[in-house]
């Protein structure tokens, strides 16, 4: 008489994705987390940018010039 063994019932195998196709997914989200990064920075501006002001400098006044008389002589040859 030979006894048989009972086996375990087979359990199902998990079927893998292949190592190409995790890749490619991680590739999407990475690039999709990107664009959404970049896009939130574009829409909000940074703190305490840039401010311009406008200025127009008026010229102060100068004191007078020295009076003095220059006698120019012209000849006639």
């Amino acid at each position: 008489m030979t006894q048989s063994v009972a086996r375990p019932p087979r359990t199902r195998r998990r079927r893998r994705l292949p190592l190409g196709v995790l890749a490619g997914i991680a590739l999407v989200v990475s690039f999709i987390v990107g664009i959404a990064v970049g896009e939130s920075l574009h829409d909000n501006p940074s703190p305490g940018g840039t401010q311009t002001v406008v200025r127009t400098l008026r010229p102060l006044p100068l004191a007078p010039a020295a009076r003095s008389t220059v006698t120019v002589t012209v000849r006639n040859p």
